[in-house]
């Protein structure tokens, strides 16, 4: 295909069907309350032969309950594509109907975001862009933007043994956590998800197609990687792997005298930190956090070592185990390959991820705090004063998980807000704080108190802190998830480039860049 100027379209394959048998539905839609604005899209979209669901359609609930089950929207269409030309016609359907759009990559949206986070917005859902191609001579792989990390990871190894640095849960999509940021244990390693992309194909606000990359298209490129959820839809990643890790020390140690008091979790939490800014014995092949959990009992350090046993045994353990509580039993040192690694995070007995029927759900709230520098003590007594009180009584079933991004070598400090539209590549610690309840149950108001309570403990004390985009918190207003997930002189930046990308505000949600 040609990428010259503002792409000519891919033509349709063949004539596809939509989920609307015929047009007597109209009727039904109409009693059930489907606006003008609705029905006009979907004439557009059933005549320009896009594949869609709408909520008479047998697989709509299916397609539109959302992961997080707590945040449930009613899109006021589902479009299936499959080609590029199906994506390019529902975005202009949507865009001349007054409906705005928004994609679905994995689903795993915090805020459901990729549902468009309020009723009667236009969902694109991408799994049909599902296909993983490796190139051998430049280790960069063609992938769908609906694919999954679980067969992404799986796709790439059996290609030809190649990584990419990502997230652990095998069933998120590609979509929103590599163009958002992208945290995994080896990001020390290779860089956050987003900075491994080397060029990406998008569906402007127009309906235009373009092939994006530092040279053509610069400025899609650099929005894309950041903020796509406001300039874009991404149809085709491409992504520069590495050689996969010949082996991987997946450890990790159970440190439960570590909460014995509100002083023991202070000084064992300084004492990591120390060890994670020491660089005689911590590189960019140390990828690690502290997750503290089971109504504050549970104190863990753990994460993964590029390197040998014989190493990790002699220099990074003791360094790191100096002056620590005794770990419990069930701590471990283990020596696996990298796939095997990838599956113990994971958690569960494989990596693949069904390409179609997908149904893992949470009922959920999620906070994140950012901080570039360490932790000062009077924080980190005001947060374990926190988790050792309130956390011990909880509303919910909770944990914190308290990641490294910077430190000694850590490949994410490479990159700047001039790389890509991301504030956070100088982050130090990166904090999730989630809490969830029986998907079935209802989420209490107490809950989010509880949560709240938790990241304002730690945000009171310091002077300058972040939130993590990924771990989106849709009960900051715009002005502050703007303020913590970008800063002021970013945000203005994206003000400017959303005026000329998306003047009529076609990609939006709730927390989206506004022209």
């Amino acid at each position: 295909m040609a990428r010259l100027g503002y792409l000519t379209f891919v033509a349709l394959a063949a004539s596809y069907a939509s989920a609307l048998p015929s047009t007597t539905d109209y009727g039904i839609l109409e009693s059930r309350g489907y606006g003008k604005s609705t029905l006009s899209l979907i004439q557009c979209l059933k005549t320009k032969s896009v594949p869609f669901y709408v909520q008479q359609s047998p697989d709509w609930t299916e397609y539109a309950t959302t992961f997080n089950s707590r945040l449930q929207y009613e899109p006021a269409a589902i479009a299936l594509p499959t080609t590029v030309q199906h994506i390019s016609d529902s975005v202009i359907c949507a865009s001349n109907n007054g409906i705005k759009v928004q994609a679905k990559s994995g689903g795993h949206s915090y805020a459901s975001y990729s549902t468009g986070g309020r009723d009667g917005d236009l969902m694109v859902d991408l799994e049909n862009f599902n296909s993983i191609s490796l190139d051998d001579s430049t280790g960069v792989a063609t992938v769908g933007a609906g694919v999954r990390l679980g067969n992404l990871a799986l796709g790439i190894w059996n290609q030809g043994k190649r990584a990419l640095a990502h997230g652990t849960c095998p069933s998120v999509g590609i979509g929103g956590h590599f163009t958002h940021g992208g945290y995994g244990y080896s990001s020390r390693a290779f860089g956050l998800a987003l900075d491994q992309i080397v060029a990406l194909d998008v569906v402007l606000a127009n309906g235009t197609f373009v092939h994006a990359n530092p040279t053509s298209y610069p400025e899609v490129y650099y929005v894309m990687r950041g903020v796509a959820d406001a300039f874009g839809i991404v149809t085709t990643f491409y992504l520069q792997t590495s050689p996969a890790p010949p082996t991987v020390i997946q450890w990790s140690y159970d440190l439960p005298q570590a909460l014995t008091s509100v002083s023991a979790a202070v000084d064992t939490f300084k004492k990591v930190q120390t060890f994670a800014l020491n660089a005689s014995a911590v590189d960019r092949n140390l990828g690690f956090g502290v997750t503290i959990a089971n109504n504050a009992t549970s104190f863990t350090v753990h994460g993964t070592y590029f390197g040998t046993e014989a190493h990790f045994n002699t220099t990074i353990a003791p360094a790191l185990l100096e002056g620590l509580p005794t770990p419990a039993p069930d701590s471990s040192v283990e020596v696996v390959d990298w796939i095997t690694s990838l599956t113990l995070l994971g958690g569960a007995a494989t990596l693949a991820e069904p390409l179609h029927g997908y149904n893992e759900r949470d009922n959920f709230f999620a906070k994140s705090v950012t901080t570039t520098e360490p932790f000062p003590d009077d924080a980190l007594t005001s947060f374990f004063s926190y988790v050792l009180n309130e956390g011990a009584k909880p509303p919910v079933s909770w944990f914190s998980i308290i990641n490294l991004y910077g430190g000694p070598d850590s490949q994410i400090l490479k990159y700047n807000e001039s790389f890509a539209a991301y504030a956070g590549h100088d982050d130090l610690w990166v904090i999730q704080n989630y809490g969830d309840v029986a998907v079935n149950g209802t989420y209490p108001a107490s809950g989010i108190e509880f949560l709240d309570g938790m990241n304002n403990a730690m945000t009171s004390k310091l002077s300058e802190y972040g939130a993590y985009l990924n771990y989106v918190d849709p009960t900051y207003s715009p002005a502050e998830a703007h303020q913590l997930y970008y800063g002021e002189e970013l945000y203005q930046k994206l003000q400017k480039l959303k005026a000329v990308l998306d003047p009529k505000n076609v990609f939006s949600n709730p927390q989206s860049i506004q022209a």
